[in-house]
């Protein structure tokens, strides 16, 4: 519970605040703290919008994507990785950096398996949504930042556009549909149906160490 309020929090007040001092700029204060707020929220699966998306700068709309991939916490009906899974990332960097064997926070140890289903979620929706925008740019001729908006939006069952959806071609929105159809089963979810564990057995390869960083 900890874990994901404090992960929230931040992604509801630090993009708020980026939001308050690049975007908004001509509303009066009262409502552009209100819009601010809002625009942090509504990216990860609220789906409404009261912005007008195209007009944000480059930067926001960068933020917004992964808000988008992100999503809401698990056990909830939002879409995305969920906040778990990047505060997980993020504490065993920490102890990467800390030379700690394991990943901690608030006292505890946290699982390797957690650390490990959290990179492979991560990793799974980073290529969902990088392929789908690279291969929409290309068939239809688009900027890959927008493309990749619409690719996020989908993979993260969130429903924000910046407008070109109605436009892509058949190609372009199957694989809109079929990134919405993969965000909803979720990660984990989608992972272990792929792959079978009939070969599992006890034995182990030989271990072998790879130079990373």
């Amino acid at each position: 519970s900890k874990v994901i309020l404090v992960t929230t929090a931040i992604l509801i007040i630090a993009p708020a605040v980026f939001f308050f001092f690049c975007d908004f700029t001509g509303l009066p204060l009262d409502k552009r703290i209100l819009a601010s707020l809002f625009q942090s929220v509504t990216p990860r699966t609220a789906g409404f919008n009261t912005a007008d998306l195209p007009a944000m700068t480059g930067s926001s709309k960068a933020i917004m994507i992964l808000l988008m991939l992100v999503g809401g916490s698990p056990g909830s009906t939002a879409g995305g990785m969920k906040t778990t899974t990047l505060a997980v990332l993020i504490l065993s960097a920490f102890s990467v950096c800390r030379k700690k064997d394991d990943a901690e926070v608030c006292g505890r140890r946290i699982d390797g398996s957690a650390v490990k289903n959290a990179a492979a979620v991560a990793v799974m929706y980073f290529l969902l949504f990088f392929v789908g925008g690279i291969v929409i740019s290309t068939a239809e001729g688009l900027p890959l930042s927008t493309c990749l908006y619409e690719t996020a939006s989908a993979v993260g069952t969130v429903g924000l556009t910046l407008g070109i959806t109605p436009q892509l071609g058949v190609l372009s929105q199957l694989i809109l549909i079929v990134l919405m159809y993969l965000g909803r089963v979720g990660g984990l979810t989608l992972i272990y149906a792929a792959v079978s564990n009939k070969n599992h057995s006890g034995a182990k390869l030989p271990l072998e160490k790879i130079t990373v960083g």
